[in-house]
C-alpha cells in the first residue's frame, strides 16, 4: 500500500501522539506535566495539546488525572492504604487537588467512594472491574 505524503505524515503525528498517551499510561504516578511530554516528543507543549485534543478529545492533562483517578479507585476499593497514602501513591501533589478532580470524575469524594465501595469488586475479574468502575470522561459526574 503506497500512501501519499500527506497522508504517510498524519500517520506519524498519529503515532508521536499515541506515545505520549502510552507514557502517560505508564508514568502516571510520576511528576509529569505537558512540557516535559512535549520535549519528549520534541513538540511544543501548545501543539501537543492541540494534537492530543484533537486525536484522544481530551487535553494531557485530563488523560493523565483520569489516569490516575482509575488507578486511585482501585486502591481505594482494595481498601488498606488511607485516602492520603492513595493520594500520593497515584502521583497527586496535594491532597485538596486529589479531591476535587477525584469528586469531579467520580460523583463523590474518595472517602465516601472508598467507606461505600471497599471490596466491591471482590470475585469480580480485574479487567471487568476495570471497565465497570472506569470513571466519566471528558464531563463531570451524573448527578445523584
Amino acid at each position: 500500500m503506497n500512501l501519499g505524503r500527506g497522508e504517510a505524515q498524519r500517520l506519524r503525528g498519529i503515532a508521536v501522539i499515541r506515545r505520549v498517551r502510552d507514557r502517560i499510561d505508564r508514568e502516571y504516578a510520576k511528576p509529569l506535566n505537558v512540557e516535559a511530554l512535549a520535549r519528549g516528543v520534541h513538540m511544543s507543549a501548545g501543539h501537543l495539546s492541540r494534537e492530543f485534543r484533537r486525536i484522544y478529545g481530551e487535553s494531557p492533562y485530563s488523560y493523565l488525572m483520569t489516569r490516575r483517578v482509575e488507578r486511585a479507585m482501585m486502591l481505594l476499593r482494595r481498601g488498606d492504604l488511607s485516602v492520603t497514602e492513595v493520594c500520593f501513591t497515584v502521583g497527586f501533589s496535594s491532597l485538596g487537588t486529589f479531591s476535587t478532580r477525584f469528586t469531579e470524575l467520580v460523583g463523590v469524594p474518595p472517602s465516601v467512594y472508598r467507606r461505600d465501595h471497599s471490596r466491591a469488586g471482590a470475585g469480580i475479574p480485574p479487567c471487568l472491574a476495570k471497565q465497570v468502575t472506569r470513571p466519566v470522561r471528558n464531563q463531570e459526574a451524573r448527578p445523584r
